[in-house]
């Protein structure tokens, strides 16, 4: 069953709540209505067999269904706007019956059409089919006689000699079949049996409050509970409450509590400094509502005792690579795939088929997959990295594989040398960013512009390049790109799409970079967040370190933390860190002449001050600056004459940007910023500033007037500023603005009157700018512009300029509300 058809039954229930309530209002629907919930009511029956039938449908009737599903969510959306439109809104409700109108034959023309002719095909095949079953049954039971000849076996209830038994063979025979059905049809291979026995443990056993997943890297075990996550019993049974965290190596683990605090009290907002419950130690709680919460990838004991909370109705499942037996009720080890599965799972990855296809090397093929151990991380990797390669590369990487059998007695370095061998087929440069994602905490969402600028410097290529090779290692499954609502071209923001990887693709990228001594190192790496920086790095401090990537993951660092340190070559320095209170930058950056990117992230829950930005006095070469959860410096006092790239990501601002000179700057990106009250004119000082961004900050209210003295601006982000009113009369003057983003700036009331000087101006996103009543007629002039995204309430306010804009395209869009950037 797709998951397809779940939903079409849930839309057709509310659709037809929905036409129910229209057709007690008085508007010119409501005749409309009748007819269309009379047919609606004929359609939810079909709908709901099909949707408990477990059956999966031919792909043509899956498209069928598919359709009539888009059919019946626009209808549904089309019926809550008829409701939710005043009376008075007579043309609008005039309008919208003629929807309904169409909508109504749809919905006719299926029931009387391909609905009809489906039901005839399924008579004809289940006829046909029980022939062949029963056809089956009886040359079985024939054989079976022959076989038994005078065998007393038995009988039930004067069936006959063995029909007991055959009875018996057919309900195990159907029970197999069943089985094996169900494991194949598994969302993914081989987790048929995993699911199952989960099941088990967290349905109806209320002695079993904490259980677990375990295996090794690679073996499924995220995958599969993210699939019961997903699944629609575990989903009913706990009502939809179910919350799944990462909480990895470094963990911070009163964010984690808070988390799951909220969750169970209802997603109430807590601050940071609000107390816990000790629910864990004496706390009553009283809950209806069974609630699931998942706790991936644990490393310790010390960490997972504090997040399990004793509280009727609430189970816990811990996914971990270690076995926790003081702690865990029940646990389930990930089993290896079975042959079949893993030559299915690898055929899928290399072939994008189950199968071998018939032009391939059957045994090389077989030989590769026995090489993988059955692991389903190392299937999909080295399958998807051997796709479309000749012959000799599989048989290359055969042997490779072959070799790293005597690598180690550990599975787990067993598993990276099989691994390595998937970016054998990597272009040099490509391998060199598969192996600088290390840099970052694991299961942690990195920003695609952190990456992007970050390869622009090391490797010296575009950043046109740069994403061409992330959607390479995408497609290689070494990294997994995270897409937004909004990233639809190339405008799309920072925050719209980002990376994540999995922790033993991380591993990978680690074992390697970390090959060699620490000096010689291209990339010196911590590969979790400690206390203080690595021994080894302090016990050859007295030696320069030659790496060109550095990445420091720590918490809160004071003067006696750090160690002094060379680093003449080095070009990108990464500090990851957790902190409330301050963090001192290291003094060591004073000792890195060729420094071109600067990374600065706090993972903490709030923002923390910087100090001993002094020693940004010697970094004449510096390009690229990401401030990310911390309080701005004022960065008027320091000389960075060269920077390109400045991000600003859920800071603190105040006055930190008054003043400041940047005379090479090209792009300035500030999200998220809440203290944003007036964007400073210094600003406008910027003459080759190319890419201004200000989305997100809730407290923005002021453009600067002079805002057209930005000549070189082509793109002008300003999405989500609520509290935005107007926009400046001299953007008109920005004349290679080639796209300007004011979509949910809820309160700017119209665009400027001579926007039709904007003759570069391609692309406009206003979505959720209901304020904005009316278009300047000037905007007919605007020859180069060639999209408009907007909502449908003030889409034809863009009609009569679509008549002498015979290019334009008015792109109507759905409201769409995103949080995805709160799980960091």
């Amino acid at each position: 069953m797709a998951v397809t058809d779940f939903f079409v039954g849930e839309i057709t229930i509310e659709l037809l709540k929905n036409l129910v309530a229209l057709s007690r209002k008085s508007c010119n629907s409501r005749g409309i209505a009748e007819e269309l919930k009379t047919s609606v009511e004929q359609l939810l029956p079909i709908i709901q067999e099909i949707k408990y039938s477990g059956v999966e449908l031919p792909a043509e009737r899956q498209f069928q269904l598919d359709r009539m599903s888009e059919v019946l969510q626009k209808g549904l959306e089309l019926v809550q706007k008829i409701l939710a439109t005043p009376r008075w809104n007579f043309y609008r409700h005039v309008r919208l019956a003629k929807k309904m109108q169409d909508l109504e034959k749809t919905v006719s023309r299926f029931l009387q059409g391909p609905l009809q002719v489906h039901i005839l095909a399924d008579v004809h095949h289940i006829r046909a089919g029980m022939d062949q079953r029963f056809d089956r049954l009886d040359w079985s039971n024939r054989m079976l006689e022959q076989r038994l000849g005078t065998l007393k076996i038995g009988t039930c209830g004067g069936g006959g000699v063995g029909s007991g038994w055959m009875e018996e063979a057919v309900r195990r025979v159907e029970e197999e079949r069943q089985m094996k059905w169900e494991v194949s049809s598994s969302v993914l291979l081989g987790l048929g049996v995993g699911m199952k026995t989960v099941k088990g443990m967290i349905f109806g056993r209320e002695d079993l409050r904490v259980v677990g997943i375990c295996g090794i890297g690679g073996s499924g075990k995220t995958t599969l509970a993210r699939e019961l996550c997903k699944d629609d019993q575990v989903r009913s049974y706990f009502s939809e409450r179910i919350l799944f965290l990462t909480v990895s190596q470094s963990p911070d683990v009163n964010q984690l509590k808070a988390k799951i605090v909220q969750f169970i009290m209802g997603n109430q907002i807590l601050s940071p400094n609000s107390v816990l419950p000790q629910w864990n130690l004496q706390y009553e709680w009283i809950t209806t509502t069974k609630t699931l919460v998942v706790l991936d990838d644990v490393w310790s004991l010390a960490v997972l005792e504090p997040l399990l909370f004793k509280i009727p109705g609430c189970k816990f499942l811990v996914v971990s690579r270690f076995k926790f037996p003081t702690i865990l009720d029940a646990t389930y080890d990930v089993e290896l795939l079975r042959e079949e599965d893993a030559l299915a799972l690898f055929c899928h990855s290399a072939f994008g088929q189950k199968s071998i296809p018939p032009a391939a090397d059957k045994n090389l093929v077989k030989q590769i997959v026995n090489e993988c151990k059955r692991l389903p991380l190392a299937l999909k990797v080295i399958g998807a990295s051997l796709k479309d390669q000749p012959e000799l590369c599989w048989a290359n990487a055969r042997s490779k594989l072959s070799k790293g059998e005597a690598f180690c007695e550990s599975h787990e370095n067993n598993l990276l040398q099989r691994m390595a061998t998937s970016l054998d087929c990597l272009s040099k440069k490509v391998k060199s960013c598969f192996l600088d994602l290390g840099a970052f905490p694991e299961d942690k969402k990195i920003p695609l512009d952190v990456l992007t600028n970050m390869w622009v410097e090391i490797h010296g290529i575009e950043e046109e390049e740069a994403f061409a090779i992330l959607v390479e290692l995408s497609n290689k499954n070494l990294l997994t790109l995270v897409k937004g609502a909004r990233d639809r071209d190339i405008y799309s923001s920072c925050y719209d799409i980002s990376v994540t990887q999995h922790d033993v693709l991380r591993d990978l990228a680690l074992h390697l970079s970390n090959d060699g001594s620490v000096n010689e190192r291209s990339r010196l790496l911590m590969p979790r967040r400690e206390t203080e920086l690595p021994r080894e790095w302090e016990r050859d401090s007295d030696q320069p370190f030659h790496a060109k990537i550095v990445s420091v993951h720590t918490g809160e660092m004071k003067e006696m933390d750090w160690i002094q340190m060379e680093f003449p070559k080095c070009e990108v320095l990464i500090l990851n860190f957790s902190s409330d209170d301050e963090y001192l930058l290291p003094p060591f950056i004073e000792n890195m002449p060729k420094l071109r990117a600067l990374i600065i992230m706090n993972y903490s829950t709030s923002n923390c001050i910087l100090n001993g930005f002094s020693v940004f006095s010697n970094l004449t070469n510096l390009r690229s600056l990401w401030l990310e959860k911390v309080f701005v410096p004022r960065l008027s006092t320091i000389p960075l004459k060269n920077l390109r790239k400045i991000y600003i990501i859920l800071c603190k601002i105040s006055n930190s940007l008054d003043q400041s000179a940047f005379p090479r700057l090209t792009e300035l990106t500030i999200d998220h910023c809440d203290d944003l009250f007036q964007l400073p004119p210094c600003v406008c000082a910027m003459p080759l500033l190319e890419n201004l961004s200000v989305t997100n900050c809730h407290s923005l209210y002021q453009l600067p007037p002079d805002l057209g003295r930005l000549q070189s601006l082509q793109i002008l982000r300003l999405y989500a500023c609520p509290a935005l009113q107007t926009l400046p009369a001299s953007i008109c003057e920005l004349l290679r603005l080639k796209y300007i983003d004011i979509s949910q700036c809820v309160n700017l009331r119209c665009l400027p009157m001579d926007i039709g000087k904007l003759a570069s101006l391609k692309k406009i996103d206003m979505r959720e700018c209901s304020q904005i009543s009316n278009l300047p007629k000037s905007a007919a002039a605007l020859q180069s512009l060639r999209r408009v995204v907007c909502d449908e309430d003030i889409s034809w306010i863009w009609r009569d300029a679509e008549k002498a804009l015979p290019e334009l395209h008015v792109q109507v869009v759905e409201k769409h509300f995103d949080l995805d950037w709160l799980d960091e």
